[in-house]
């Protein structure tokens, strides 16, 4: 396992949720974090809770959607550390419930901009840094729904099983360059996206026995993966969920 002191990560939808509670967790083990999110306000409050506890971060405001500010992004972020360690693609909105026939086109093309072009934007712009640095980590936080399927939840599922097969082409596409590339689950998170569906069901099993979790529940996954050694695992799906549902 790597030390992870002194590394270099990029966590997108840092701002809330599953994103903000890695890049703190990641703070916390001495990696300096680049936090990216579509609010100012929001990031900016994740790198003063970073700094607060002794921890180094800065941020960025930027739409994942918006390829040519991602490039930027990156720039900035290896001018100030001078090198790119780890990339957590986390950036993402929520499923829109609708069956198809009656789905309205524009819902799905907003879903799948965010959720699978905003990852393959972030990971294409990520890229150069990565090699510069000679090894890397590519994690990218997918969902159960994206293997398995859910009615009225297209958008969401397709997004993220495009996802999962784009997790494992640049896997192979990297190897060679010493960069993993491996997917990370969470399963059913109490995050603003679906803080409503799961109000008051923290640290309890639903009907059918999965683990409802905050945020912070997910993070000593995202270390483990970030921990590996350089020829370690990749193309993997790793999740917190269970496979027999």
């Amino acid at each position: 396992m790597e030390n992870l002191k002194d590394k270099v990560a990029v966590v997108t939808g840092a701002g809330r949720g599953i994103g903000k509670a890695i890049a703190i967790a990641y703070a916390r083990k001495g990696v300096k974090v680049f936090c990216i999110a579509r609010s100012q306000i929001e990031i900016d409050e994740t790198v003063e809770q970073v700094r607060s506890e002794g921890g180094e971060a800065i941020c960025i405001s930027c739409d994942v959607t918006d390829y040519h500010g991602l490039e930027n992004a990156f720039q900035i972020c290896y001018k100030a550390y001078g090198r790119l360690d780890i990339v957590v693609i986390d950036a993402g909105i929520d499923c829109v419930k609708a069956p198809i026939q009656i789905l309205e086109i524009e819902d799905w093309k907003s879903v799948m901009d965010v959720n699978l072009n905003g990852a393959f934007y972030t990971a294409k712009a990520s890229i150069p840094y990565l090699k510069a640095t000679g090894c890397g980590k590519i994690i990218t936080i997918g969902s159960g729904m994206g293997h398995k399927g859910r009615a009225d939840c297209a958008p969401y599922c397709c997004s993220k099983a495009g996802l999962w097969m784009l997790t494992r082409i640049l896997a192979q596409e990297l190897s060679q360059y010493n960069i993993s590339v491996n997917e990370l689950i969470p399963g059913p998170v109490i995050t603003n996206m679906g803080e409503e569906s799961m109000k008051d069901q923290r640290s309890v099993f639903s009907v059918n026995g999965e683990w409802i979790k905050l945020p912070e529940d997910v993070t000593d996954m995202a270390l483990f993966l970030a921990m590996q050694p350089i020829v370690g695992p990749t193309a993997q799906s790793y999740s917190l969920v269970r496979r027999d549902l």
